[in-house]
């Protein structure tokens, strides 16, 4: 898949996500996607090529990396916590939607009780 299919697919999936706000800045162009105002999920262009950025348990970040050469750390974010995918043949929609769904949960179990999305559990 390449980067531009990639990011659609990203975009599309998060609407499914309870609790979801979009944010799109100019200059440079990026887009959030975040839940109770806490980030989950970025798209931008590196120089390029689209990417997406997501939050990732730091042992499963470094296993994707060494698993699939288009996941790298975090661009312009902590490099232990957040992974970079870009659009690949080793990238799929299946794998993109559970990395998603996983940054999504990390992000939604850090919020108190009150502020989590009664369907957090739905992916």
């Amino acid at each position: 898949m390449d980067g531009q299919e990639l990011q659609k697919i990203a975009d599309a999936f998060t609407t499914d996500l309870p609790g979801t706000d979009h944010e799109h800045r100019t200059g440079p162009n990026w887009d959030l996607y975040k839940v109770q105002g806490k980030v989950y999920m970025l798209m931008t262009d590196m120089p390029g090529h689209p990417v997406v950025i997501l939050k990732a348990d730091p042992d499963d970040a470094a296993a994707l990396r060494e698993q699939y050469t288009h996941i790298t750390p975090g661009y312009h974010m902590n490099k232990t916590h957040w992974i970079t995918v870009e659009g690949g043949d080793t990238i799929n929609e299946k794998l993109v939607k559970e990395l998603i769904t996983d940054s999504y949960h990390l992000v939604v179990s850090g919020l108190p009780k009150s502020k989590q999305p009664t369907d957090n559990h739905h992916t």
